[in-house]
């Protein structure tokens, strides 16, 4: 893996996206589909089931974890003052094992706490700065047989509701201090071989490059580590796969973006799907790489981002932008645009002075009409130049 410059991570945001459309799924619910039961486990119990994997914390989400360690310690503290957590979510597959949903911040705050990889530090607790310098391993027999007795209240979605219905119990009860976001949800949802792909797609060195490694920051020791901004790269990867070869009329069976996206991600792990069909990964990989290098070649720091002509300094990354340029720029190979290639980039930027181009990326991003304008524009303008 190549190192990004040591110049970069002074600048780059993903943007946050105005999606228009329902973005959670607006179909009414038939009770009969929906099962939720509440049960109630002890910590003790919990943790086994997350070392036996057959609890799935998404391990991706290790490096997504956004609690400071103030937050970790007080919630361990308030665990061992008998203080009750807030109710957890799980959803159960059809094999029985189950997935965090809502609660992943907390209970990957038990698991590093009980296996010795969280040291209480005395300026994070209020009352028990004692513990300090402390793991679970290091209390006492008594505390730890209160810590690990500590019971917990989980609701489980069972298999038979429907994927579209748990994504927006999800998204509604998802209210905690660190949400989720809609793609962390789907990938509580996804089986490894989707998690797997997008993975290699968002992390892959011409994405990199083309994002001009806009995820990737410095630690506090100023060396560069990936940082995936709450999985938007896999979002953005996905999308492009998802869009590759849109059907509009498709699209605009569901009742939002974010059930598109749902659906596709189903079809990446070869799950039952509204409308089956075959994906060749192996394909829509070499589409994405070669997307991502004719994006850096010929749009540089452009690319992805909104055009201003008035400021040198450039905004954050669009994902509706990403989808613009990348799917229009991923239907030619490098030597059939490289002669023609300022005039390429001086018309995707021009692009920015039709109004309506810059609503299809900027408001109800999710509306048929702004995907369809979005992606039709560009490439229109490549067939008229390239041919």
């Amino acid at each position: 893996m190549t190192s990004p410059p040591t110049s970069q991570f002074d600048y780059d945001e993903v943007e946050i996206e105005e999606k228009g459309r329902e973005t959670t799924l607006t179909k009414p619910w038939d009770p009969k589909h929906i099962r939720i039961t509440t049960k109630n486990f002890t910590i003790r119990e919990v943790y086994s089931q997350i070392t036996e994997a057959e609890l799935d914390l998404a391990p991706d989400f290790q490096r997504s974890y956004v609690w400071k360690r103030r937050q970790q310690d007080r919630l361990i503290e308030s665990i061992m003052l008998g203080i009750p957590l807030p109710a957890f979510y799980f959803n159960q597959d059809s094999s029985g094992s189950h997935q965090v949903i809502d609660g992943v911040q907390r209970l990957t705050t038990i698991n590093l706490f009980m296996s010795g990889e969280l040291i209480l530090e005395r300026d994070n607790l209020e009352y028990l700065s004692p513990l300090a310098g402390l793991d679970y391993s290091g209390l006492d027999a008594t505390t730890r047989r209160r810590f690990a007795a500590t019971q917990i209240v989980v609701h489980i979605i069972e298999p038979q509701t429907p994927d579209e219905v748990k994504y927006d119990i999800f998204n509604r009860v998802n209210t905690g201090g660190s949400p989720l976001t809609a793609q962390e949800i789907r990938h509580c949802m996804s089986k490894q071989l989707s998690r797997d792909f997008l993975k290699s797609l968002s992390e892959n060195d011409k994405f990199d490059r083309a994002t001009d490694y806009a995820f990737w920051k410095k630690d506090s020791s100023g060396n560069a580590i990936r940082d995936n901004q709450r999985m938007a790269n896999r979002e953005m990867a996905l999308r492009f796969c998802a869009f590759c070869d849109i059907s509009y009329g498709e699209y605009s069976s569901f009742a939002s973006l974010d059930a598109f996206l749902l659906e596709f991600t189903r079809l990446l792990d070869n799950r039952p799907t509204v409308k089956r069909r075959a994906l060749d990964l192996a394909k829509l990989k070499s589409k994405f790489e070669r997307a991502m290098t004719n994006c850096r070649d010929i749009l540089g720091n452009s690319a992805f981002r909104r055009w201003n002509p008035n400021t040198e300094r450039r905004g954050p990354i669009n994902r509706a932008i990403f989808e613009s340029h990348a799917i229009a720029l991923s239907k030619y190979h490098y030597h059939q645009l490289k002669p023609y290639k300022d005039e390429i980039a001086e018309a995707f930027k021009q692009m920015f002075d039709d109004r309506l181009y810059v609503s299809s990326v900027t408001s109800g991003t999710g509306d048929v009409r702004a995907v369809e304008r979005r992606l039709e524009m560009p490439k229109k303008i490549l067939q008229d130049i390239v041919g």
